[in-house]
């Protein structure tokens, strides 16, 4: 119970302070915690680091401005304690595999990293699968009640991860990417997990659904480029419709998990 409290406690005090100077140090004071000791455990729990964390929780948020907003680039930068335009082009890049300023001319989607969400349960921190906060998503979901959502899952990351976590983060933005680029402006997508997506359609058609879908898996196959060497990407798919207006948010995420596991080994789109 008390590395629960002490990690919901870090998750919120870096979600506030994003725009701010803070350090590893002042997120372990927060915490009533020795920085080692809140180092060690983050990385145990979210397998990630703290520094690492916060980057691209701060980066997911500099997209959204990039998007939604006629912000400078520099001001942006700024905001998110990036000391100067080339600091920031060069972080951003790395994360979303292109700059700034392309991002804001050719991209829709920003939701690349959320805030991690997780759970108590029995003396147990529950992190089985990486989960993103996804309220977002359950208020979209209530607007356009009786459609369908796509879900999707990439096939085969932990052997790209195992090559590198760097080239599993390639594949990531790669899929994302995809989805992105064949879906309607009017469509959100939103990132679930590791490496689960789900995209809003607002559409009740379950033909132009498949349609929107094969247009994403043809991609199947092609490669991402790492350190020269070719790897291929691909992405399992399938389609969801409920009465969202009498689903809990405790059941969205089950609900949405298990058609993404039904996608597994499927050839064809599946569809619930």
């Amino acid at each position: 119970m008390k590395n629960f409290y002490i990690l919901t406690e870090a998750l919120e005090y870096i979600e506030n302070n994003l725009c701010d100077e803070i350090s590893q140090e002042d997120i372990a004071n927060a915490c009533y915690c020795s920085l080692s000791s809140l180092q060690k455990l983050f990385r145990y729990v979210f397998h990630i680091s703290i520094k690492e964390y916060v980057s691209k929780r701060r980066l997911t948020y500099a997209a959204k401005e990039l998007i939604n907003t006629d912000n400078s680039i520099i001001d942006i930068a700024l905001r998110y304690q990036y000391n100067s335009h080339e600091v920031f082009t060069r972080a951003f890049t790395k994360v979303w595999g292109i700059t700034p300023q392309m991002f804001r001319s050719k991209r829709r989607f920003t939701g690349l990293f959320p805030k991690i969400e997780f759970k108590y349960n029995g003396g147990k921190i529950n992190m089985a699968k990486r989960k993103f906060d996804i309220s977002e998503l359950y208020d979209e979901l209530r607007n356009r009640n009786n459609t369908y959502v796509l879900c999707f899952d990439i096939a085969n990351l932990l052997p790209i991860n195992e090559i590198s976590r760097e080239a599993g983060d390639k594949a990531i933005v790669e899929c994302l990417r995809r989805i992105d680029e064949n879906s309607s402006d009017d469509m959100l997508l939103f990132r679930i997990g590791g490496d689960e997506f789900v995209l809003v359609t607002g559409l009740d058609d379950i033909d132009k659904v498949k349609k929107v879908a094969k247009k994403i898996t043809d991609l199947n196959g092609h490669p991402i480029t790492y350190n020269g060497t070719e790897i291929p990407v691909s992405l399992h798919a399938g389609g969801l419709k409920l009465n969202y207006q009498n689903l809990r948010y405790s059941e969205l995420f089950p609900k949405l998990s298990d058609t993404i596991d039904k996608t597994k080994g499927q050839k064809e789109i599946f569809i619930v």
